[in-house]
């Protein structure tokens, strides 16, 4: 890693971006598709570093590589 380089966390990162998210639902206006739309994109947003977790604890290889297809898909 260089000196300028940024580590590379991904679970750290996913958990930012639902923190982040959840911050910007709060800020929304009170409509009625926002009241509608704003859980699930809290949920979803979380479901991201939910199913990054679960992939990086995959039994094997195997396991490993289809758990991020399955993560990859859902995005």
């Amino acid at each position: 890693m260089t000196k300028n380089s940024k580590p590379y966390d991904l679970e750290d990162r996913t958990f930012n971006f639902a923190q982040r998210v959840r911050s910007f639902v709060k800020r929304l206006p009170k409509t009625m598709g926002n009241l509608q739309d704003g859980p699930q994109l809290i949920r979803t947003s979380g479901s991201v570093a939910a199913n990054y977790i679960e992939a990086n604890e995959a039994l094997s290889k195997k396991d490993f590589y289809h758990a991020h297809k399955d993560l990859s898909e859902g995005v």
